[in-house]
């Protein structure tokens, strides 16, 4: 969501067994870490009766960032330009976003700022108290306000989504993980809301559930496809695998065959895998390269002492 180059295998195996593959940056591999870090400690805080503060914001937003860093900008006639970004404290200078119109989009001031933070801080405990939202409705409208406050210079985004699951891990909900084949249907959706809503940011930080009927919509949306995967993960999955956030299905047997082979022995060769299963070398090239393609296998070392690791799941 936020431009990390990492796909989802490098940050399944980066985060299950501390390797990299490929090539990578180092600051993604780093903003990797920190945000499996940041998602552990949400988990660790929706599960204790600790009112959620300001300051539990502010720690998370510390860990995501790791440290402060410096931005330079080139500005017409060769001004270079910088500014600061501090981990962990609200913003300093006003920050904007560019809409598909062209249109400048500001968020809350650094001066609104505080004050719109203790406010939503106090609306939710009160919200949450009253309970008579359900957590989906709550954690659409605190993720909401929160991004028209829009509070820390860098990491608002990520901060919003975390935060949103901490309210439904609070309330025993599945997390919701916006894929980034639909990154297009939630801006559209948020879009849709800061419509409604207006741009004054004081307006946006007070939004009803009326007005972010859109961005509830498309939540909902993905609240029931994590809640179809759950079921089909207690009922089994026979046939299938679990990839990428989506189940992956073959239509050859000859696929989950070379698939097992590979998973009992790693180092195995072509030949061995023609010979094991009686199938010519150039057929279990054509899967393998297929499997590679589409990212369910890689190949790491050498080609003739280097390993395979299978990136497919069978729940």
């Amino acid at each position: 969501m936020e431009g990390n180059t990492l796909t989802y295998g490098q940050t399944e195996v980066l985060l299950l067994f501390g390797k990299v593959i490929g090539e990578a940056k180092m600051k993604d591999l780093e903003e990797m870490k920190a945000h499996n870090i940041g998602l552990k400690m949400v988990l660790e805080e929706a599960a204790t009766n600790n009112p959620l503060t300001e300051t539990f914001i502010r720690q998370l937003h510390k860990v995501l960032l790791r440290e402060d860093y410096v931005v330079y900008r080139n500005l017409p006639g060769g001004v270079t330009t910088s500014y600061t970004v501090h981990a962990g404290c609200y913003k300093t200078r006003p920050n904007s976003v560019i809409t598909p119109s062209g249109e400048r989009f500001e968020y809350a001031s650094p001066k609104e700022t505080p004050m719109l933070m203790s406010d939503i801080i106090q609306w939710y405990q009160t919200e949450e108290a009253k309970a008579e939202l359900n957590p989906l409705e709550l954690a659409a409208l605190f993720h909401y306000r929160y991004i028209r406050i829009h509070p820390f210079e860098d990491g608002n985004g990520r901060i919003a989504r975390l935060m949103m699951n901490y309210i439904l891990e609070r309330h025993g909900y599945p997390l919701i993980v916006v894929p980034t084949k639909t990154k297009q249907e939630y801006l559209s959706a948020l879009s849709a809301v800061d419509v409604i809503v207006g741009k004054l940011p004081t307006s946006g930080a007070r939004a009803s559930l009326s007005q972010v009927q859109p961005l509830v919509s498309y939540l909902e949306k993905l609240m029931t496809m994590e809640m179809q995967t759950d079921i089909a993960v207690a009922q089994g999955s026979d046939g299938h695998w679990w990839f990428n956030g989506g189940w992956v299905s073959f239509n050859s047997f000859t696929v989950e065959e070379i698939i097992h082979e590979i998973q009992a022995d790693p180092y195995i060769s072509i030949r061995a895998l023609a010979d094991r299963l009686s199938i010519n070398a150039s057929a279990i090239q054509k899967h393998i390269k297929m499997l590679k393609d589409k990212g369910y296998l890689i190949r790491e070392g050498s080609v003739t002492r280097g390993t395979w690791r299978v990136l497919l799941t069978k729940l």
